[in-house]
């Protein structure tokens, strides 16, 4: 082989390696970072909802990733848990949710989420849930590779 040809494809190797370096380096600092706040705008854009507070009381999740189950909506009674056993009152199908991943209750007229000590962690607006947490209306509950939305 020529020498020029050499040249080529060590720079060929070098940029493939940049772009690796580059997609492990955005792929963490999305999953890092803070998610947007959301905010009301005149234009009727989406931002957060006011509810009454009677009504945070029939809430509901409504998933929002992975593309194949949006839009799938659960109803939230007193209590609930969410995984992969068969008694989950929410049974998703994912090889990172456990059995008995997360359970979801309601303690003086707010849900509350705490994680069932699952492998890969449940997460509360992209922050780690290491104890009982309140949701509110517009929280984004990842579970797994499940994306679901309280509303």
């Amino acid at each position: 082989m020529s020498e020029q040809l050499l040249a080529i494809l060590k720079l060929c190797l070098l940029a493939a390696l940049y772009l690796f370096f580059m997609r492990v380096l955005w792929s963490v600092w999305t999953q890092v970072r803070e998610p947007k706040k959301r905010v009301a705008s005149p234009t009727g854009k989406r931002g957060p909802r006011k509810v009454a507070a009677s009504s945070v009381l029939d809430g509901k999740l409504v998933v929002c990733e992975p593309v194949a189950m949006v839009g799938q909506t659960y109803s939230l009674g007193d209590e609930l848990t969410i995984g992969r056993a068969a008694g989950c009152q929410i049974m998703l199908d994912d090889t990172y949710i456990s059995q008995l991943h997360t359970r979801i209750f309601l303690r003086e007229g707010k849900y509350m989420v705490e994680d069932l000590g699952s492998t890969n962690g449940t997460y509360l607006n992209r922050r780690k849930v290491s104890g009982p947490m309140v949701m509110q209306v517009g929280d984004m509950l990842q579970v797994g590779s499940v994306i679901l939305e309280l509303t």
